[in-house]
């Protein structure tokens, strides 16, 4: 945030949307993000110029259940009631969850925490309409077995410089999982990935190399070499970001 204003608070709010008409989360020149809008609604609530900070900068066409932001006013509005006064001025694909004080130095993005990424997959004969906003489908037989037996390898702290788009511009590419689970429910795939941060493209590029490992083009335990490879083009595909959701976000 800019220089504190004198008598200034700092507002966290938990934020979910439906990714499917954004350009991401993070501002863009003329590009309609959730950081926008929710600037937007906050300058009209308060009168003063907003900006929010977010704790994950999902891409365009990703969702959430939990993003976090905070943000920082020298309004009285009492904490818990910027999540009503807000959700009546956003779009009905952006809902804020919930609204409270925090300290003045607390940053969503440099604060430890534990995030979990759901990517899920429709894997049946033909496309259904109903989940096409929020999963890829695949006609191609997966295993769901060999995909999770390559996710566990992904497991602990890695260089994941072959996981993240060549565009990153990260510090260092080390990052720590903490679990990786793949599951089938009837036609519905479901990797879920827990960890302390992720880099750019990161999950939807482990999710596209498991989904070769479940149509049996790579082996499950390619994935050590692919990490130790250090190269984006040792792993598999970015897959698209429709299947792909923040599901929680818990700060340590």
């Amino acid at each position: 945030m800019e220089q504190e204003k004198a008598g200034s608070r700092r507002i966290f709010l938990s934020v979910a949307y439906d990714g499917t008409n954004y350009h991401g989360w993070q501002l863009q020149p003329g590009a309609v993000t959730i950081e926008s809008e929710l600037n937007r609604a906050l300058t009209e609530l308060l009168g003063e110029e907003i900006r929010v900070i977010g704790a994950s900068r999902t891409d365009t066409g990703v969702h959430a259940l939990c993003n976090a932001a905070v943000f920082d006013t020298v309004s009285r509005i009492p904490a818990e009631k910027f999540v009503y006064a807000l959700n009546q001025r956003l779009p009905e694909d952006i809902r804020i969850q919930d609204s409270k004080e925090v300290a003045l130095d607390f940053h969503p993005r440099h604060t430890p925490s534990r995030k979990t990424y759901e990517y899920r997959i429709y894997n049946a004969r033909f496309p259904m309409p109903t989940k096409r906003l929020y999963s890829f489908f695949t006609y191609a037989k997966l295993d769901a077995e060999a995909m999770a037996r390559a996710g566990a390898l992904l497991e602990g702290e890695h260089d994941f410089k072959s996981f993240c788009s060549v565009n990153t511009q990260a510090e260092t590419t080390v990052r720590t999982i903490y679990r990786v689970e793949v599951r089938r429910e009837s036609d519905d795939i479901i990797i879920r990935i827990t960890g302390s941060g992720f880099l750019y493209n990161m999950v939807r590029i482990i999710a596209g190399t498991l989904l070769e490992v479940g149509q049996g083009k790579r082996r499950p335990e390619d994935i050590t070499s692919i990490l130790a490879a250090c190269d984006r083009g040792a792993a598999g595909p970015t897959a698209p970001a429709c299947g792909l959701t923040l599901t929680a976000y818990e700060f340590l």
